[in-house]
């Protein structure tokens, strides 16, 4: 199996990173909730948040923690939504976004055509602020 994450991830296709790891990304999603949507994927191809590895899913919640304090310094929203939904992709990941409301949880309302430029600003605001919260090492230039 080879997930579109799993493309994502080895550079096959495009992707937004705010975070890499030895075992963890996190990059924007292209059919975001709110602007700054990400979304946080163990590098191993697991289908199902069920079955990874007690170490692993730890390691994705942490991951998708630091990611939301960066994604709530950045928009100021009030929470941060944390997803598992996993019918997208047959490929463990965490939906980490702002919201201001159970409305933003709507994944029916996700932006399908973002604007590109939007897209590539709030990844370089996520990145600068995870650089505020110490994560310099962890974020690609």
């Amino acid at each position: 199996m080879s997930t579109v994450f799993s493309k994502i991830i080895a550079g096959e296709l495009p992707g937004r990173f705010v975070w890499q790891d030895p075992d963890v990304v996190a990059f924007l999603s292209i059919a975001p909730l709110r602007p700054g949507h990400a979304l946080v994927v163990p590098r191993q191809e697991i289908d199902q948040w069920t079955t990874a590895e007690d170490g692993l899913f730890a390691r994705c919640t942490a991951v998708a923690q630091h990611v939301g304090r960066a994604v709530q310094r950045v928009w100021d929203a009030p929470r941060v939504g944390l997803v598992v939904a996993g019918f997208e992709v047959p490929h463990v990941h965490l939906h980490v976004f702002p919201t201001w409301g159970m409305d933003d949880f709507d994944f029916g309302r996700a932006d399908q055509h973002p604007d590109p430029a939007a897209l590539d600003d709030a990844a370089g605001r996520i990145r600068a602020a995870l650089r505020e919260l110490g994560h310099a090492a962890e974020v690609p230039a």
